[in-house]
C-alpha cells in the first residue's frame, strides 16, 4: 500500500451530533447488537448441535450467520462508543481495517445468497440428484471462494482507496469507514479509483443477482408444474426463508443506490446503511427461526435436552 498522505487518524461524524439522541440510540443500538449476538451465534451453535440440519442448506445458513455476527461487529461497537462516550476518532490503519473486513464481509454475503439461491434450485428442480450434485465439496468449494473473493476484492478497494493522497480534511461524514465517504476526502485525483469501485461493485452485485433470479425462476417454473399440493407447499416453504433474506438483502441495496443524484445525500445514505450493517444481520436468523419448521423443532429439542440435563445435575 502506497501511503501518501499527511491524515494519521480521521473522525467520524456519526448518524447525529443531537446531545438528547446519543443515550436513546445507544441503548437501541445495543439491544440490536446483543439480539444480532444472541441470534447468529445461537444459529451456528444450533446447526452444529443437531445432526439433522448438516445438510447444504444449513451449512450456508450457518456461514451467513457467521458473516452477519462478523459484519456487524465490524461496525456496531464503534458506533456505540461513539454515542455512548463521544469516541469517534480512528486511527489510520483502523480506518483501513474496517474498511477491509467491511467490504469482505459484505462480498462474502453476497455470494452466499448466491450460493443458496443455487442450492434451492438443486433441491426443488433436481430433487433425485441432489445428493451427488450438492456434495460436501462443492458446497465448501463455494463457501471458500465466497471467502476468497470477498477478501480479494476488498484488497482492490483498499489499494485504491489509500493510495490516494488525504492532506485536507480528516471529517469522515459517516458512522464508520464506507469506500466512498472516505474516498471523497482526498485530494489527489480519485476519478480512476471511483470508476473501480462503481464497475467492481456493480459487477458483484448484478452477478449474484443474476444467479439468484435465474435460479428462483426455474423453481417457480417447476414449482407451477407440480401436481401435488403437498408438493408445492414443500417446496415453497423450503425457498421462503432464502427469498424473505433475498429481498431485504437487494431491496435495501436497490434501493439505495437506485436514487436520482439529485435526490441522494449522505443522510440517506446512512440510514439505508444502519439497515444494511446492523438490522439485516439482526433479523436473518430471526427470518430463519421462524419461519423454518426445522429450526424450530431442533430449538425444542436443544432446550428439552438441557432441561434435562440441568434437572438430573
Amino acid at each position: 500500500m502506497e501511503n501518501n498522505t499527511e491524515v494519521t487518524e480521521f473522525i467520524l461524524l456519526g448518524l447525529t451530533n443531537a446531545p438528547e439522541l446519543q443515550i436513546p440510540l445507544f441503548i437501541m443500538f445495543t439491544l440490536i447488537y446483543l439480539i444480532t449476538l444472541v441470534g447468529n451465534m445461537g444459529m451456528i451453535v444450533l446447526i452444529l448441535l443437531d445432526t439433522h440440519l448438516h445438510t447444504p442448506m444449513y451449512f450456508f445458513l450457518s456461514n451467513l450467520s457467521l458473516v452477519d455476527f462478523c459484519y456487524s461487529t465490524t461496525v456496531t461497537p464503534k458506533v456505540m462508543a461513539g454515542f455512548l462516550v463521544g469516541d469517534k476518532v480512528i486511527s489510520y490503519n483502523a480506518c483501513a481495517a474496517q474498511m477491509l473486513f467491511f467490504v469482505a464481509l459484505a462480498t462474502v454475503e453476497n455470494f452466499l445468497l448466491a450460493s443458496m439461491a443455487y442450492d434451492r434450485f438443486a433441491a426443488v428442480c433436481k430433487p433425485l440428484h441432489y445428493t451427488t450434485t450438492m456434495t460436501t465439496g462443492v458446497c465448501a468449494s463455494l463457501a471458500m471462494g465466497s471467502y476468497i473473493y470477498g477478501f480479494l476484492n476488498a484488497s482492490i478497494h483498499i489499494r485504491d482507496t489509500f493510495s490516494l493522497s488525504f492532506c485536507m480534511s480528516n471529517l469522515v461524514h459517516h458512522f464508520f469507514c464506507d469506500v466512498p465517504a472516505v474516498m471523497a476526502l482526498s485530494c489527489s485525483d480519485r476519478h480512476i479509483s471511483e470508476l473501480v469501485l462503481v464497475v467492481v461493485a456493480s459487477f458483484n452485485i448484478f452477478f449474484a443477482l443474476f444467479i439468484i433470479l435465474i435460479s428462483y425462476l426455474f423453481i417457480f417454473i417447476t414449482i407451477l408444474k407440480m401436481r401435488s399440493a403437498k408438493g408445492y407447499q414443500k417446496a415453497l416453504s423450503t425457498c421462503a426463508s432464502h427469498l424473505t433474506t433475498v429481498s431485504i438483502f437487494y431491496g435495501t441495496v436497490i434501493f439505495m443506490y437506485s436514487q436520482p443524484t439529485s435526490s441522494h445525500s449522505m443522510d440517506s445514505d446512512k440510514i439505508a446503511s444502519v439497515f444494511y450493517t446492523m438490522v439485516i444481520p439482526m433479523l436473518n436468523p430471526l427470518v430463519y427461526s421462524l419461519r423454518n419448521k426445522e429450526v424450530k423443532t431442533a430449538f425444542k429439542k436443544v432446550m428439552i435436552r438441557f432441561l434435562v440435563q440441568k434437572s438430573i445435575t
